[in-house]
């Protein structure tokens, strides 16, 4: 596992897209490059055979760690990747002092959740708020 570097970026768009991470409103080569380039934010990406099988973005805000993109290849799944790539996640906030992470599920994604569950997860009571601040 490492941190993603710039020639990275077309095979771990392939890969979010192909776990269904993606989102039309969201331009996931923006979103690589801003946590790439970014002071307190990356993108971690475990490699099997020179290609990207698992993701993690990271970032910390001051106040808490956040994770977006775990994704993991169809043919490395079942098999630890997620969890090693969690792991590597928090082991990145807990060294630059976040005290906790979080992360969002899409409403419905009961197999994602019963995933962070395991790993333990807490459900909390929050909404999410959001507003555009460029369209």
């Amino acid at each position: 596992m490492r941190e993603a570097t710039s020639t990275d970026c077309d095979a771990v768009i392939a890969l979010w897209t192909s776990a269904g991470l993606t989102r039309p409103w969201n331009d996931p080569a923006l979103d690589f490059e801003r946590a790439r380039s970014g002071p307190t934010s990356c993108v971690l990406v475990g490699i099997v055979d020179e290609r990207p099988v698992a993701t993690a973005m990271v970032g910390f805000d001051g106040h808490r760690g956040w994770v977006y993109y775990l994704a993991v290849a169809a043919d490395h799944r079942r098999v630890g990747a997620g969890r090693r790539m969690m792991a590597e996640a928090e082991q990145w906030l807990n060294t630059r002092g976040a005290p906790k992470v979080e992360l969002m599920v899409r409403t419905g994604n009961d197999e994602a959740t019963a995933f962070y569950t395991a790993l333990g997860y807490d459900r909390v009571e929050v909404e999410v708020l959001a507003r555009w601040l460029r369209p």
